[in-house]
């Protein structure tokens, strides 16, 4: 936080990307769980996947963001 207190630009992407984290084992959790079901949905579980696939890319994405790769 800056003098005036409030967030930057940085501190907002840093505390977005600890949510997406969570959110990302989260799914991963759920994604376990019906694997070990006998009777697991598969679109479900597809759905699933899929939703942890796009919170990755948008992890990334924030993390490159927030530590750009400068290549002088």
């Amino acid at each position: 936080m800056n003098a005036s207190g409030k967030m930057n630009e940085t501190d907002v992407l840093r505390v977005e990307l600890e949510v997406m984290r969570r959110q990302h084992r989260d799914l991963d959790d759920a994604i376990a769980a019906l694997h070990e079901r006998a009777t697991s949905d598969m679109l479900t579980l597809k759905r699933l996947k899929k939703q942890k696939l796009a919170l990755k890319d948008r992890i990334a994405a924030i993390e490159d963001r927030i530590h750009p790769d400068i290549i002088a």
